[in-house]
């Protein structure tokens, strides 16, 4: 198993810089060919307009998305021509960012996001929900902090395993990046020993799995951490010095929005390094 398809998302935002620099390293280390996906995004009436704009001016806004779009998608081509990667393509979508990159995702092997910049909300932007992404797309997705993330991350990746569904397929999604690894780490933080979730030895079963693929890995309980599982996950990447993170993004959908647990929505907030996720 390897990452050849990879699906970016691009928009005018400054961070989206640093999410190109990690598209293009795994673009790299896998021979993966790149989607750029731009999305115009839905049209967002001015604060008191509750009206249609006239037809001249909805059509000027309008184009005024179109080009942003097609500007976000240059800037990713020429951020590949003068890395010298040439596997690239890129797509400007019409409407929402989040249908344009769940349904893109579907034909593609590994998602790329962003983290939300608090700087930048307010900047005429669609906000990325990495939540629906995450849900929606039946994919593994890389969300990239806002800060971005050194070249060649991925050296001391953390599990974050609670013996579910999702951080299986969470693991399995990871292991073109967990064979490239020079260390992993399972944490089990607060585990309950049970035959649904965890062994007798929480970790010591997906360690003997992973062992299968020539893996080394290191098993850590963390037990008697924070009552904050998140918090407790983002103290123990600082402490290890890890530099990627692998979970199960757990959540569900209501009538009218995706709502996440906690630890996942801590973790989207807070993250310091690259967090693969998979529902």
């Amino acid at each position: 198993m390897s990452y050849r398809n990879i699906l970016l998302h691009l928009d005018s935002l400054a961070a989206c810089r640093k999410r190109i620099a990690v598209a293009l390293d795994l673009g790299e280390r896998f021979g993966a060919r790149i989607t750029g996906m731009a999305a115009t995004g839905n049209l967002v009436l001015p604060y008191g307009m509750d009206m249609a704009p006239p037809g001249d001016l909805l059509t000027e806004w309008q184009e005024t998305l179109q080009r942003q779009a097609r500007t976000a998608a240059d800037a990713f081509e020429a951020a590949a021509r003068q890395a010298g990667f040439v596997r690239v393509e890129t797509r400007v979508a019409e409407g929402s960012d989040i249908a344009a990159i769940t349904q893109g995702a579907r034909y593609t092997d590994l998602v790329v996001i962003g983290q939300v910049d608090p700087a930048d909300s307010g900047a005429g932007q669609e906000e990325m929900s990495a939540g629906e992404v995450v849900l929606g797309c039946a994919r593994p997705v890389l969300v990239v902090p806002y800060i971005g993330a050194p070249a060649g991350f991925g050296k001391h990746i953390l599990i974050a395993w609670n013996g579910s569904r999702e951080a299986s397929r969470a693991v399995s999604d990871a292991l073109p990046l967990l064979k490239k690894a020079q260390r992993v780490t399972v944490m089990a933080v607060n585990p309950e020993i049970d035959e649904r979730g965890h062994g007798e030895l929480p970790g010591a079963d997906l360690a003997a799995f992973l062992a299968q693929h020539d893996l080394k890995i290191e098993v850590q309980a963390d037990r008697g951490a924070q009552d904050d599982v998140g918090e407790e996950l983002l103290s123990r990447i600082a402490d290890l010095g890890c530099d990627l993170l692998v979970m199960g993004a757990y959540g569900h959908s209501r009538a009218r929005e995706w709502a996440f647990g906690g630890v996942t929505r801590t973790i989207l907030q807070s993250m310091t390094v690259p967090v693969l996720m998979s529902h």
